[in-house]
């Protein structure tokens, strides 16, 4: 049977966030803009110093007697660990939330008498600052009663909420790992192409940035495959051909495993004929599908 998260109040309950860094702080940040009762545990004299200049309050032995949900807002690799130290620290009944993309519930053990969960929100925190409404939150747990709370939560956020199985919490993570700092990494190696080109990494980054902004704004209007565009989705094999001729060792795998996915996308709209010729030149089966 799951464990209780014990006398909840029905709308916001008391909520530590442990951790100040870039996750922690904009939880603790929109969580207090919206009157969650917060408070922030800091287990470094730098985290109490971040949390001080946000204006965030940190948590007294009282706050943490009193409080009825724990998020984890920790690296990975420490989140046993720390769950295990809050484990002895917390009031009893009070739930154990990481924040982590990959982790199970496992990771955080089986306290006695607790509830477990998790709650991932997929948004780019680069400075805890960061709005967090308007994106999606992965939220797990066992406990109906704690699952009530970070749907709440979730809510005053403005986050959707998905809900990914527990065994298949590392696929889940790496999309999302993809999708945010993956796209950094291309923005890089696209800077990299026009840098072989002659054009500084400044006026690169400054030319590229609106058009990755279109490419989204067309995805989120047409979908994947009615969003892309480029010589693929027109069948012009030379033109890859001359790209993948023209780019640095370094930058030709990246374009051409992209280009790879990309004919996924517009085989329904090429010719044969097309289809033929770009597999030929990505090197793959022009009969082969996706597993």
């Amino acid at each position: 049977m799951a464990a209780k998260v014990g006398p909840m109040a029905t709308q916001r309950p008391r909520v530590v966030v442990v951790g100040s860094g870039r996750l922690g702080g904009a939880l603790a940040l929109s969580l207090a803009a919206r009157r969650w009762p917060v408070r922030v545990l800091s287990r470094t004299e730098e985290g109490r110093r971040r949390a001080q200049a946000l204006g965030l309050k940190p948590a007294t032995p009282q706050d943490l007697a009193q409080a009825r949900v724990a998020l984890l807002c920790v690296p990975d690799k420490a989140v046993s660990e720390v769950a295990r130290e809050q484990a002895r620290t917390l009031g009893k009944g009070a739930a154990l939330v990481h924040c982590a993309g990959a982790l199970s519930l496992q990771a955080l053990g089986a306290p006695r008498g607790r509830a477990t969960g998790s709650f991932h929100p997929l948004c780019a925190v680069s400075d805890p600052r960061d709005s967090l409404a308007g994106h999606a939150v992965a939220i797990s747990t066992r406990s109906r009663a704690l699952k009530a709370v970070l749907q709440r939560m979730a809510k005053d956020l403005e986050l959707s909420v998905l809900h990914v199985p527990e065994a298949r919490r590392a696929a889940y993570h790496a999309g999302a790992v993809l999708s945010a700092g993956g796209a950094v990494a291309l923005m890089a190696t696209a800077v990299e192409a026009m840098e072989h080109a002659g054009v500084s990494a400044d006026q690169a980054l400054a030319a590229l940035l609106p058009l990755m902004r279109s490419a989204l704004r067309g995805m989120e209007a047409r979908g994947l495959a009615g969003g892309l565009t480029g010589p693929v989705v027109r069948g012009d094999a030379p033109v890859v051909a001359a790209h993948l001729q023209a780019l640095p060792e370094e930058v030709a795998p990246v374009y051409r495993l992209l280009s790879l996915q990309a004919l996924r996308l517009a085989e329904p709209r090429l010719s044969p004929e097309a289809r033929v010729a770009l597999a030929k030149l990505l090197q793959v089966s022009p009969g082969r599908r996706r597993p």
